[in-house]
């Protein structure tokens, strides 16, 4: 639940991102795959995480 959580806050973030600086709807899609896979791998890290721990 946390990595679909974070996948989608990634790609919010990224698609904002990118807008603020001016990009185009290409730009925009790419920091938001970008960020969404980078948001991903950290709410995978964090899964793991809680889940060894409980």
């Amino acid at each position: 639940m946390i990595v679909i959580a974070a996948l989608i806050l990634g790609a919010a973030t990224g698609w904002w991102r990118a807008g603020k600086l001016g990009g185009i709807r290409a730009d925009r899609m790419q920091y938001a795959v970008a960020h969404a896979i980078g948001f991903a791998v950290v709410g995978l890290f964090a899964t793991v995480l809680i889940d060894r721990m409980t």
